[in-house]
């Protein structure tokens, strides 16, 4: 099977968040429709479609279960009905305030503040659906070991298909690709600009999604979005 299925959060479809994320990216994950970007100044538009490139064929998110491909007789209803399983023992919640930084080397969205909340529906993301994961493909575990693992990292790898899992975890939505030091340049136009168009209040954690890639290099499409408790 081709196809690969993700855990994420994601903000409810027509929300503020859900629209600031979309419009930012140029595309909805839910609809699939492309969509007017911002303009930013001193940043042409076609500068600025290619430094967003990477996490528009995500969709706007944060990563709970990094993709995975389902073992063989799993079905995304089986993942599903999994996910409803797990939701169903966490509570919906307001997360911290988020901010604009520079992780790593792309822009992103993070809490102002630790969230053990946060720690734990992730660990749960990763944990509990981990029986319908098939192992990871020999292409795509040199893949990641390219990004230079420690021991550590890899050992989560190795056991969970992923190496920012459980106490590596980093809650965050990306808003860019990476940032070589050629693009640099760029990084204060694009942090004012995201800033200004955040919205007022922060965001509601109140769902897990469930997107899926069609295939290789498809764009991620959110299939399902799955309450917590109220």
């Amino acid at each position: 099977m081709s196809a690969r299925y993700a855990l994420y959060y994601a903000p409810a479809p027509g929300e503020a968040w859900a629209e600031f994320g979309a419009h930012w990216l140029g595309r909805c994950a839910a609809t699939g429709r492309s969509l007017a970007m911002p303009q930013v100044e001193g940043l042409p538009a076609l500068e600025f479609a290619r430094l967003t490139a990477a996490p528009r064929r995500y969709g706007f998110h944060a990563t709970l279960k990094a993709p995975f491909r389902l073992v063989p007789g799993a079905t995304p209803a089986t993942l599903c009905a999994a996910v409803g399983d797990l939701a169903a023992g966490h509570a919906a919640f307001t997360l911290r305030p988020l901010r604009v930084v520079l992780l790593d080397d792309f822009l992103a969205l993070v809490p102002a503040a630790a969230d053990p909340r946060l720690d734990a529906i992730a660990a749960d993301c990763v944990t509990a659906p981990d029986h319908l994961r098939a192992p990871l493909q020999p292409a795509d575990l040199a893949r990641r070991r390219a990004a230079g693992l420690d021991a550590r990292e890899d050992e989560l790898l190795q056991r969970w298909g992923y190496p920012w899992v459980l106490e590596q975890f980093r809650f965050h939505l990306s808003l860019s690709g990476a940032l070589p030091d050629a693009d640099r340049r760029h990084l204060a136009a694009l942090t004012a600009a995201a800033q200004a168009r955040l919205p007022a209040d922060p965001p509601r954690f109140d769902a897990v999604c469930v997107f899926e890639e069609t295939g290789p290099d498809a764009d991620f499409r959110m299939i399902e979005r799955i309450p917590l408790q109220s």
